[in-house]
């Protein structure tokens, strides 16, 4: 059954954190249901790794620690976002069935002692974890204190890709079911190319490593079938669930830069309330602007409603190669820029820093160096903000602009066989929404083959694979008055990664009306000077105009950046990789600039509210009345937002 996700279950703007209870004495659990409510912490996630505690031999379970803490936390005033603790098995049953641990494409098995070390294909473990959850779900399912589900934990973090036995099994069977013979299979995959033509499904084997490149259609299709053998999974915890409770079920997403092995557009419909993990990337040229991007990416998959933060941190990771601080106030700015793009709870992993493990340098609500902390104190600092923006929750996020995102152009860009490895899916995707924000711009991420009706403009960055459906609703909008910008490597291939015949952009080329004969790559470090006098790198190609008028040439004189009329509408080309300023330049053309924003500030409206967020060392003024929610100060005619701060106002005509 489809399923349209629904308010995110927490009183005004909540905040939460994980709690991982079996790491602490029960003495602990005391002390910490009283600073959780010293904190206002009103939704704690337990039981999400609670396996091997629950179960610690086989069929046999001790509920006795998790009935008291959820006693505890209940009688705190606490609700509870209850894990179904499936996310990692315990020793006993890859001791038992080994087959259950998961398989690298080198063909070698990862072994326990980590995390998810599980194949998500696996019969064995499905059982096993199945059984677990019926137990819990029939224990809990009608608790009151009990406001959601959550299913395993970041599916497909470790595991989303296994090419184990039965990992080719499910594969095998997921083909049959996408293509009905293996005639089609042929076809979709090319296989007539160095002899790779089956002859049966039985045949085919998952995608692992090989002495060359591999086929680039049969990736895309495992990553597709990877992504709904995680999908299928949590529909089957998710039924379980359902027998003995009506509490809302979700899992949290992975919505951020490094993780890209789901394609969550398939999953939202499945998803009683969405939910995501963030954690700023200081691997990235610009973490800040990320964290707002997939902020946004999440609002989109929440159909535009309010979504919930999972899972984020209060300073420092612990799985990066620098694991930095978060700066005095960067907490309060972070969690609010969530709030500003559709969140409507923010919650951390974890509340108390772990002494032990492979997180114990992970931060917390609660450092290890206890209250007497700036920490502590900016934790307190935020719940009180947190309290004051309550009329908020349930509004919605303003934005006139479209920016179409795609994991399968993500997947079928960063493949093996590519004319430059240097151009990366994400990271001209970034490129794009950073000349967004900076123009002020705030950015519904949608999906190709979105309805883009309601937008003045749409953004494609790099749709590198697109089906005719898809590129008819871009086509359709642009003729019907719409103003679209499409960036090199788009529209090259079908959905089996055939390329497009009769010339690049391939799908795009009436709407842009150009023609490209053929690509021309720039190497490392390599530019190409524009007429305008500015530099382009990664990309050229050999571009020629059919109706389209030239915006920005080389210095050769040939098209680098053209625009086109269309229908009723306009459509930009931008054949190369533009500097951050040229990027701008051309999307303001087509999006307009707003005046309010920079790379250190933004400024985002939600419902009646508009969040003003300082990430830089001035203060600023921005023009508005109203009432400003986090001093409780009225703001006539300039509000004034220093340095490092956020100001949220309440817009008064």
């Amino acid at each position: 059954m489809l399923r349209r996700p629904s308010a995110v279950p927490v009183e005004g703007i909540g905040l939460g954190c994980d709690y991982n209870y079996e790491q602490w004495s029960p003495a602990v659990w005391r002390e910490d249901m009283a600073l959780m409510r010293e904190a206002g912490v009103g939704l704690v996630a337990i039981n999400v790794f609670g396996w091997s505690d629950v179960e610690p031999r086989p069929g046999e379970y001790d509920f006795t620690a998790l009935d008291e803490i959820i006693g505890l936390i209940h009688e705190a005033g606490i609700r509870i976002n209850l894990g179904t603790g499936t996310a990692s098995a315990p020793p006993w049953l890859t001791r038992r069935h080994p087959e259950v641990l998961p398989m690298a494409d080198d063909g070698t098995t990862r072994y326990p002692g980590g995390r998810q070390a599980w194949c998500p294909s696996s019969p064995v473990f499905r059982e096993h974890a199945l059984r677990l959850v019926e137990r819990v779900a029939a224990r809990y399912g009608n608790h009151p204190a009990l406001a959601l589900w959550h299913v395993s934990n970041e599916l497909g973090c470790h595991n989303a890709l296994c090419y184990c036995d039965a990992g080719a099994t499910a594969f095998r069977v997921w083909l049959e079911q996408r293509y009905g013979t293996v005639e089609a299979l042929n076809k979709a995959w090319g296989t007539a190319f160095w002899s790779q033509r089956y002859a049966d499904f039985d045949e085919v084997q998952p995608p692992r490593r090989a002495l060359s490149v591999r086929n680039p259609a049969q990736l895309v299709d495992f990553q597709r079938f990877s992504s709904d053998a995680l999908l299928d999974y949590y529909r089957a915890e998710a039924e379980v669930i359902r027998r003995h409770s009506d509490a809302p079920i979700t899992t949290n997403f992975m919505v951020t830069a490094h993780i890209r092995n789901q394609d969550y557009w398939s999953w939202t419909a499945d998803m009683d309330v969405i939910a995501n993990d963030h954690y700023l990337d200081h691997r990235l040229p610009d973490p800040v602007a990320e964290l707002s991007f997939a902020a946004d990416l999440t609002r989109g998959l929440a159909g535009g409603r309010p979504w919930m933060l999972m899972e984020t941190s209060t300073g420092a990771v612990n799985w990066q190669p620098y694991n930095l601080a978060k700066e005095p106030g960067q907490l309060l700015r972070n969690a609010l820029t969530h709030v500003a793009r559709g969140a409507d709870a923010i919650c951390f992993f974890q509340w108390r820093a772990s002494a032990q493990g492979a997180e114990k340098f992970h931060s917390a609500m609660l450092p290890h160096a206890g209250r007497d902390t700036a920490l502590w104190r900016e934790v307190l600092e935020l719940s009180a903000v947190l309290k004051s923006l309550g009329e908020i929750a349930g509004a919605t996020v303003a934005a006139d602009t479209a920016l179409v995102f795609s994991w399968e152009s993500w997947w079928a860009t960063d493949t093996e066989a590519r004319p430059s490895h240097d151009v990366r899916y994400l990271e001209q995707v970034h490129a794009a929404y950073r000349a967004l924000r900076e123009l002020g711009v705030t950015a519904d991420i949608v999906a190709p083959g979105a309805d883009l009706s309601p937008y003045k403009a749409v953004v494609v960055p790099c749709l590198h694979m697109v089906s005719d459906a898809e590129t008819a609703a871009i086509t359709d909008y642009v003729r019907d008055g719409g103003r679209a910008v499409i960036t090199f490597y788009s529209g090259i291939v079908d959905p089996d990664d055939r390329v497009r015949l009769g010339g690049y952009p391939g799908a795009f080329r009436d709407l842009l009306g150009v023609v490209s004969e053929e690509f021309a790559p720039l190497l490392p470090g390599q530019e190409v000077a524009l007429a305008s006098g500015g530099r382009a790198t990664v990309w050229t190609e050999r571009l020629r105009c059919t109706t389209a008028e030239v915006v920005e040439a080389y210095a050769d004189g040939k098209p680098a950046v053209t625009r086109n009329q269309f229908g009723a509408g306009l459509a930009w080309y931008v054949a190369t990789a533009l500097d951050p300023a040229d990027l701008q330049n051309v999307l303001r053309q087509a999006v307009g600039d707003r005046g309010t924003g920079s790379s250190e500030t933004e400024i985002v409206r939600r419902g009646d509210h508009v969040f003003v967020i300082n990430h830089g060392g001035k203060d600023i003024e921005h023009p508005i009345t109203g009432r400003e929610l986090v001093t409780g100060q009225p703001v006539t005619g300039s509000l004034s937002v220093p340095a490092g701060t956020v100001r949220v106002v309440r817009e008064e005509a």
